[in-house]
């Protein structure tokens, strides 16, 4: 199938053969990546403490400011093990290089041109 020329009237098998090719392959991708269920762990308050390595008043803190991803249920805190650990890594500090990058780009769109005098008509 995949040598010959496709044509009007073998378009139909074509279709199919490809939807089949693309079955068969996002059933190999679905069994090579890692289960998402492991991750998502739902944690309370001290687990959350030891992932984050932060003391239970500033877990408090940030929750309330709402820059830690929580969940409440009554008076207590949830949090998933997963967004966590997504969290600190979205934290991570830039290195020298990629400050530069941001600062220089920065300075390029602030940068005002002086505008033409005159009409161009």
């Amino acid at each position: 199938m995949c040598k010959d020329e496709i044509t009007f009237d073998k378009l139909l098998q074509a279709i199919t053969y490809l939807t089949e090719q693309v079955a068969e392959l996002k059933e190999l991708v679905s069994e090579l990546q890692p289960a998402q269920s492991e991750k998502h762990v739902l944690v309370g308050i001290d687990d959350a403490c030891r992932i984050i390595q932060k003391a239970k008043p500033t877990v408090y803190a940030l929750v309330r400011k709402g820059l830690l991803p929580s969940y409440k249920k009554g008076k207590q805190l949830y949090f998933y093990e997963d967004e966590l650990l997504t969290w600190i890594e979205n934290g991570r500090r830039n290195t020298s290089e990629q400050n530069y990058e941001q600062m220089l780009t920065a300075m390029q769109k602030g940068i005002r041109h002086k505008p033409k005098s005159g009409f161009n008509l």
